[in-house]
């Protein structure tokens, strides 16, 4: 597997990655029945840096990397992570996390944040606690999991 900049040509496999993740309405904020448009303008919206994980000459991943707040608050990255559903347990995510968190060091970044991690994605809490994230802080409700109802959902941190 390898990771690079995210290219025109990746728009349809990074929206069927968007498409899988958001449909099951328990991980992102995003409304399951967003658009390809919508979805793509904003993964791939001029304030971000994305990229795509290739693996057997597909794209598996997709991630972005930005400023978490404007002006005073830029020196904090902010990202986003969405792994196809074949590929868990590959450690997809984890080689995107690492990557990140390397490329935003590169671009003058002194930290990672977080904003919001759904409490229930036990899955995405570990992973970035064993990447060196902390929590935070804890958002009461915050979420209105497709299932679960109201979830809280968490900020973490990680100076870089």
């Amino acid at each position: 597997m390898h990771i690079r900049k995210a290219l025109f040509e990746d728009y349809p496999s990074i929206w069927e990655i968007i498409k899988e993740v958001i449909t099951g309405g328990d991980t992102y904020t995003f409304d399951p029945e967003s658009t390809k448009e919508e979805m793509i303008d904003y993964w791939c919206a001029a304030d971000k840096h994305t990229y795509v994980a290739v693996g057997d000459n597909r794209v598996v991943g997709t991630f972005f990397i930005k400023a978490n707040q404007p002006g005073l608050g830029s020196h904090v990255a902010n990202a986003g992570y969405m792994v196809t559903k074949s590929q868990y347990h590959k450690g997809v995510g984890r080689s995107m996390c690492a990557f990140s968190m390397d490329e935003a060091r590169r671009m003058g970044f002194s930290a990672m944040q977080f904003n919001f991690v759904v409490k229930s994605n036990s899955r995405a809490v570990q992973l970035w606690q064993q990447m060196g994230f902390s929590i935070i802080g804890e958002i009461p409700d915050a979420f209105n999991h497709k299932q679960l109802g109201l979830t809280n959902a968490y900020i973490m941190y990680q100076k870089l």
